[in-house]
């Protein structure tokens, strides 16, 4: 009989124990990690991947090096971080959703770049990415509207990169396509931004009128009495180019000054301009 007892008690305290087990697992059980969902909702896009074909063609477009900073605003799971940072740049994701920032963490430590990446749990219209010498994104037309203004404010030479999306007015400086039948997102754009030329130039013994849109220039060359127009005027960061009276004009510029060569029948000459106003 007590043997009976026993074994009736076992039998009830048994489907408990496993009871308590399923519902508290110990400590180093697995459990089923983090992994978003295209087209998941978010702060101000949904979340989509940029296939990692794209990502490459894109820093080759940017034309990284080592030196650069890189920073991605909605970075996501962190693939354009890791990948910018596996090619020796160090580079900061800005994402809004915890989950997305967590997994970019263990992303790239799993990678081995967890010292050349950050990830930042913010809101991208508040945290100031001055200081990135290339800026990634993958964000709504609207969005980049609005970040536009601050952008082109940015260093001139800053690269600027967009996957799908452009900036409307603000043509793009190049662009790349990859195909890729399991994606619709297959275009990035690029700009390079722009210093800020618009304005009356000294310019040897007469004046350089310029007005700007964005990183293209036009306006007047007056020597001698003569006005001539400007053509075929563009702005590549610093690097300025235009066309006057059959003479090519080449050079740099730091917004106040600018000097370079012109290229008149094959005849190279130096040239050189003060801005007044």
């Amino acid at each position: 009989m007590r043997n009976n007892k026993y074994a009736i008690r076992i039998k009830l305290i048994l489907p408990l124990l496993f009871l308590t087990v399923s519902l508290f697992p110990q400590a180093g059980g697995s459990q089923k990690s983090y992994q978003p969902e295209p087209g998941q909702e978010g702060k101000d896009v949904r979340w989509f991947p940029t296939p990692q074909t794209l990502i490459d063609k894109m820093l080759d477009m940017a034309k990284i090096t080592p030196a650069d900073y890189l920073i991605d605003l909605g970075s996501g799971e962190g693939r354009v971080v890791i990948s910018a940072a596996k090619r020796g740049l160090h580079a900061t994701g800005i994402e809004y959703n915890h989950d997305l920032v967590e997994l970019s963490r263990k992303n790239a430590e799993k990678e081995g770049v967890s010292n050349r990446t950050k990830f930042i749990e913010a809101d991208l219209f508040g945290y100031d990415f001055s200081k990135a010498t290339v800026i990634t994104i993958f964000l709504l037309p609207e969005i980049n509207l609005r970040l536009r203004p601050k952008l082109l404010n940015m260093k001139p030479g800053t690269r600027i990169i967009s996957t799908t999306f452009t900036m409307q007015d603000w043509q793009q400086d190049d662009m790349v396509k990859i195909a890729d039948n399991a994606s619709q997102w297959t275009t990035a754009y690029l700009w390079i931004v722009p210093e800020k030329v618009q304005g009356t130039w000294k310019f040897r013994d007469g004046e350089l009128r310029i007005s700007q849109k964005f990183q293209m220039i036009s306006g007047e060359l007056i020597t001698g009495g003569k006005s001539t127009r400007i053509t075929s005027g563009k702005l590549a960061g610093s690097n300025i180019t235009f066309t006057a009276g059959g003479t090519v004009y080449s050079g740099k510029t730091d917004g106040s000054t600018m000097k370079g060569t012109a290229s008149t029948n094959g005849r190279i000459t130096e040239w050189s301009a003060v801005k007044t106003r």
